[in-house]
């Protein structure tokens, strides 16, 4: 590695991102990677240290291959996870972030609402870890969502039971939940006890983000990853209801922090609700044993309903395929396409409006100049 890398190599700094940066560096910026970022401000780890820093505009950030008007109000706002250029002289004597790197994956969930407007959960990440907790009863629908989600980021998706101790039977449960997640890791664990987090350690490799509900155990589990107490580590935890086995948002922030033994942990609070945003091949890649079905279909656009001939309805009725599943897959495959419908209306409107702006401008322009058109 090169002198500049230095202590930004924990973070995920290699050979590959310091050759992209020479242009970066030659204009007097240096490297940094996103840590966590709140009111305008970010945390960043540089080759010198962590440092607080000012978020400003980044003109010409590219974006993880989205065009940027499909990206949010601001397209060049950095996340956690971001690898960023700080210009060390910025406003405030604080450095500022002056562009962010292209991103390589980016989870990217539907906002709340009807705006069809998409939020950028964590950049730059190689394993999702979707977080299931024991101690209640399992939602294989919410798992196949993020599972979908996981893989519509560009990273692998792994599900981590946490809490395998509360459960009477683990290895049951582990295979219930492997049955809706079909070609990806699933491991079953205990951070009170210990037991299986080195299967899950030698499972979440490089940058990895662990996603999930309140509750699920999200950082009682990343507390026994980075090596110290699971109940008063680095990360905030709290109880859940006895009730519905809830928790409090005990982490309010996104956050990044280097594993012990190589690679790099992002916490995140719980998800209440998680909207898929243009997702299709993600569903695909969630749902392979029924697209595999779906390719002996009789009908090459076999909507899986009544059409005769239909692989995935023959499947369900022999037993093959539960009917859950599949009414999980419809119900996601709606949404989805909704979800679309309502960005590409979205982005229609914001077009025309921005049309009618330019249109307004001319005509004040020509009246100013007595050219009233």
């Amino acid at each position: 590695m090169t002198s500049h890398i230095g202590s930004l190599a924990a973070y995920g700094w290699d050979e590959t991102l310091e050759s992209s940066f020479t242009e970066h560096r030659a204009s007097g910026l240096v490297p940094a990677r996103v840590i966590a970022v709140d009111r305008g401000r970010c945390d960043a780890a540089t080759a010198d240290g962590v440092v607080r820093a000012t978020v400003t505009a980044a003109p010409g950030t590219t974006r993880s291959g989205r065009p940027p008007e499909s990206d949010g109000p601001d397209p060049a706002a950095p996340c956690t996870g971001d690898w960023a250029a700080l210009r060390p002289d910025g406003p405030d004597g604080l450095p500022a972030v002056a562009a962010v790197l292209p991103r390589r994956t980016a989870i990217i969930r539907g906002s709340a609402g009807d705006a069809a407007r998409p939020q950028v959960l964590a950049a730059n990440v190689d394993t999702v870890a979707v977080i299931v907790a024991l101690s209640t009863r399992l939602a294989l629908g919410r798992v196949e969502r993020l599972v979908a989600l996981g893989w519509e980021s560009g990273a692998r998706p792994a599900v981590i039971l946490t809490q395998a101790d509360l459960h009477p039977d683990p290895g049951e449960a582990l295979a219930e939940v492997a049955a809706a997640a079909p070609g990806i890791d699933v491991v079953a664990c205990s951070a009170a006890t210990g037991d299986g987090i080195d299967t899950v350690r030698a499972v979440l490799t490089g940058t990895v983000v662990l996603i999930g509900p309140s509750g699920a155990g999200k950082s009682t589990l990343g507390n026994a990853l980075l090596g110290g107490d699971p109940a008063a580590g680095p990360l905030a935890t709290g109880a859940v209801r006895a009730g519905d086995g809830k928790g409090r948002h005990t982490t309010v922030r996104r956050e990044l922090l280097p594993l012990p033994g190589g690679g790099v942990l992002i916490d995140t609070p719980g998800l209440r609700g998680v909207g898929l945003f243009d997702a299709a091949d993600g569903l695909r890649r969630a749902f392979t044993d029924i697209e595999e079905l779906a390719a002996a279909c009789r009908f090459a656009d076999c909507g899986h309903a009544t059409e005769p001939g239909c692989a995935v309805l023959a499947a369900v009725d022999d037993g093959t395929l539960p009917a859950r599943r599949l009414d999980s897959y419809r119900r996601l495959q709606r949404e989805n396409d909704w979800i679309a419908s309502r960005a590409d209306a979205r982005l229609r409107a914001e077009r025309e409006n921005r049309w009618k702006s330019i249109r307004k401008a001319q005509r004040r322009m020509y009246r100013e100049q007595g050219r009233d058109r």
